[in-house]
């Protein structure tokens, strides 16, 4: 089982998304992408990425780009299993809704504690990542044990 996970970080606001991977990519166990559109994260799925999280205003400085939400719905098209998670700078409750009912993992309100949320989930996903490859290791060594090519 591979020993890191793929995040992509998908914001229009290059100091914000600089600053996303600064943060992160100091673990040796984060593979970190990032992007300045929808459209080229959703071009990179095919890197399977562990994680996505996305602006919900990433078209703020290019306004014929793909916004958050619509980015949300084409990954949820390609990959419904990849967690994502949404971020705004707006603290509203259509713009959480919003997210939630197309399959968000998780909304977060950019702010003070926003990085020490992602962490939270990013640890999450790095967990279940292990325990996912803990469990097909052990019924693999189960499955050769029964067979008799132990």
């Amino acid at each position: 089982m591979s020993k890191t996970i793929t995040i992509f970080f998908a914001d229009d606001n290059a100091l914000y998304l600089k600053n996303l991977e600064l943060t992160f990519s100091s673990k040796d166990y984060y593979n970190i992408k990032t992007f300045a559109t929808a459209e080229l994260c959703i071009e990179a799925l095919h890197l399977k990425p562990d994680l996505i999280i996305l602006d919900y205003y990433l078209n703020s400085v290019e306004k014929e780009a793909m916004d958050g939400l619509q980015a949300l719905k084409k990954i949820r098209e390609i990959d419904s299993t990849i967690p994502v998670v949404m971020l705004s700078t707006e603290e509203s409750g259509q713009i959480a809704e919003n997210c939630i009912q197309h399959n968000a993992t998780e909304f977060i309100i950019k702010g003070d504690i926003s990085f020490a949320r992602l962490r939270e989930i990013i640890t999450m996903v790095f967990l279940d990542k292990q325990i996912e490859g803990d469990l097909i290791t052990s019924v693999h060594k189960a499955i050769r044990k029964e067979t008799g090519r132990a």
